[in-house]
Protein backbone atom coordinates (compact mmCIF):
# COMPACT_ATOMS: atom_id res chain seq x y z
CA UNK A 1 0.00 0.00 0.00
CA UNK A 2 1.23 3.65 -1.11
CA UNK A 3 1.23 6.67 1.24
CA UNK A 4 -0.22 9.66 -0.49
CA UNK A 5 0.72 11.97 1.73
CA UNK A 6 4.36 10.90 0.53
CA UNK A 7 3.21 13.12 -2.67
CA UNK A 8 1.07 15.81 -1.09
CA UNK A 9 3.76 17.00 1.55
CA UNK A 10 4.55 20.60 -0.35
CA UNK A 11 0.77 21.07 -1.27
CA UNK A 12 -0.26 21.39 -4.59
CA UNK A 13 0.34 25.45 -4.87
CA UNK A 14 3.79 25.17 -3.35
CA UNK A 15 6.63 26.74 -5.27
CA UNK A 16 10.03 24.84 -7.50
CA UNK A 17 12.57 23.90 -5.63
CA UNK A 18 16.12 25.41 -5.86
CA UNK A 19 17.08 22.86 -8.13
CA UNK A 20 14.42 23.02 -10.69
CA UNK A 21 15.69 25.16 -13.32
CA UNK A 22 15.34 25.13 -17.00
CA UNK A 23 18.30 25.82 -19.61
CA UNK A 24 17.40 29.45 -19.46
CA UNK A 25 17.20 29.47 -15.32
CA UNK A 26 13.77 29.50 -15.78
CA UNK A 27 11.62 27.60 -12.84
CA UNK A 28 10.45 25.00 -14.32
CA UNK A 29 7.39 23.38 -12.03
CA UNK A 30 6.43 20.20 -11.92
CA UNK A 31 2.80 19.27 -14.01
CA UNK A 32 0.44 18.56 -11.08
CA UNK A 33 -0.46 15.46 -13.18
CA UNK A 34 -1.61 12.33 -11.36
CA UNK A 35 -0.18 9.70 -13.72
CA UNK A 36 2.90 10.83 -14.66
CA UNK A 37 6.55 12.08 -13.25
CA UNK A 38 4.24 15.39 -11.61
CA UNK A 39 5.07 15.20 -8.16
CA UNK A 40 1.61 16.15 -6.91
CA UNK A 41 -1.71 14.69 -6.83
CA UNK A 42 -4.49 15.67 -9.07
CA UNK A 43 -7.96 16.16 -7.69
CA UNK A 44 -10.33 14.08 -9.99
CA UNK A 45 -13.68 14.81 -7.88
CA UNK A 46 -14.45 16.48 -4.43
CA UNK A 47 -18.22 17.12 -2.56
CA UNK A 48 -18.76 19.03 0.66
CA UNK A 49 -20.94 18.22 3.29
CA UNK A 50 -22.20 20.53 5.53
CA UNK A 51 -22.98 18.82 8.83
CA UNK A 52 -24.25 21.26 12.38
CA UNK A 53 -21.00 23.05 13.25
CA UNK A 54 -18.42 21.40 10.83
CA UNK A 55 -17.61 20.63 7.20
CA UNK A 56 -16.58 17.71 5.73
CA UNK A 57 -13.99 17.44 2.01
CA UNK A 58 -14.51 14.17 0.38
CA UNK A 59 -11.91 14.47 -2.16
CA UNK A 60 -10.94 11.88 -5.02
CA UNK A 61 -7.47 12.70 -6.05
CA UNK A 62 -5.04 10.96 -8.24
CA UNK A 63 -0.96 10.37 -8.14
CA UNK A 64 1.78 8.73 -9.79
CA UNK A 65 1.10 5.86 -7.49
CA UNK A 66 -2.35 6.01 -8.24
CA UNK A 67 -5.59 6.79 -6.66
CA UNK A 68 -6.74 7.30 -3.19
CA UNK A 69 -9.75 9.34 -0.81
CA UNK A 70 -8.63 12.65 1.15
CA UNK A 71 -11.19 13.15 4.07
CA UNK A 72 -11.14 16.22 5.71
CA UNK A 73 -13.24 17.40 8.55
CA UNK A 74 -13.21 21.29 9.36
CA UNK A 75 -14.79 22.09 12.56
CA UNK A 76 -16.22 25.83 13.26
CA UNK A 77 -12.99 26.92 15.52
CA UNK A 78 -10.86 25.91 12.43
CA UNK A 79 -9.63 22.82 13.61
CA UNK A 80 -8.89 20.41 10.30
CA UNK A 81 -8.08 16.75 10.53
CA UNK A 82 -7.93 14.39 7.23
CA UNK A 83 -7.52 10.97 7.13
CA UNK A 84 -6.68 9.31 3.54
CA UNK A 85 -6.80 5.68 2.06
CA UNK A 86 -6.56 3.37 -1.46
CA UNK A 87 -9.90 3.47 -3.55
CA UNK A 88 -9.25 -0.42 -3.02
CA UNK A 89 -10.89 0.26 0.44
CA UNK A 90 -13.40 2.16 -0.46
CA UNK A 91 -15.89 -0.84 0.14
CA UNK A 92 -14.82 -1.49 3.28
CA UNK A 93 -15.30 1.95 4.63
CA UNK A 94 -18.84 2.22 2.67
CA UNK A 95 -19.82 -1.57 4.22
CA UNK A 96 -18.79 -0.61 7.56
CA UNK A 97 -20.95 3.12 7.57
CA UNK A 98 -23.93 1.04 6.01
CA UNK A 99 -23.37 -1.37 9.53
CA UNK A 100 -23.02 1.93 11.81
CA UNK A 101 -26.43 3.46 9.70
CA UNK A 102 -28.19 0.13 11.39
CA UNK A 103 -27.60 0.94 14.76
CA UNK A 104 -28.38 4.57 15.08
Amino acid sequence: MFDPMSELSEGEDAQVSSSGTSDDATPVRPAPSGGGNGKFAQELHSETIHARQRTFYIDLKESGHGKFLKVSEKSRGGQKTTIMFDVEDLDPFINALQEMKKHV
